[in-house]
């Protein structure tokens, strides 16, 4: 090995360390992703179950939480469950947090199946053929006594994934998936 070669290595390597290490929160900033809890209240409209829990503690998800909310959030058509995206109840958490509420979460649809899925896509010209709730990455959602207004303006503001708003129906759609809106 030639002493260039070597030389790069060891500047690479210490680069990403110090990209590494830039990229974790110090000070305060990083108890809020290291300790606390984080708490969800769901309840499914068309099942009329409900599902609380807290599904992150001290920086671990929840595994036994995490399974209850990913009944909750089944295909109710066809009975199927499947494992939702993390990141989906985290950004439910921070929305919760950036509107200052702690109410229950009405969800229309969480999880669907592709069959389910391509029935409300031959309904609707508003059901996309390849969702992101067949993934388990979307939901839609509204919270009473909230705007829905307000809740699209919110989900808009964290950019953490899609948002679509419709209003005539009475939900937003919240995703995981690339930040947009419609």
């Amino acid at each position: 090995m030639s002493l260039t070669c070597s030389v790069r290595r060891n500047f690479l390597k210490g680069l990403c360390g110090a990209v590494a290490t830039s990229a974790i929160p110090t000070g305060l900033y990083a108890k809020e992703f290291t300790s606390g809890t984080r708490s969800l209240s769901l309840f499914n409209r068309h099942t009329s179950e409900r599902e609380q829990g807290d599904f992150w503690i001290n920086g671990n998800y929840q595994s036994d939480t995490l399974l209850s909310f990913n009944q909750v959030l089944r295909d109710h058509r066809r009975d199927i469950s499947a494992p939702m995206d993390k990141r989906l109840f985290d950004l439910l958490y921070q929305l919760q947090k950036t509107i200052d509420n702690k109410s229950e979460i009405h969800v229309i649809s969480g999880y669907r199946s592709p069959a389910t899925n391509a029935l409300l896509a031959s309904k609707s010209h508003k059901v996309a053929k390849k969702s992101y709730h067949m993934r388990g990455m979307a939901m839609d959602i509204a919270i009473p006594d909230v705007k829905l207004s307000l809740l699209k303006d919110a989900a808009r503001s964290l950019k953490l994934g899609g948002v679509g708003y419709y209003p005539k129906s009475g939900f937003i759609h919240i995703d995981t998936g690339p930040v947009r809106s419609w």
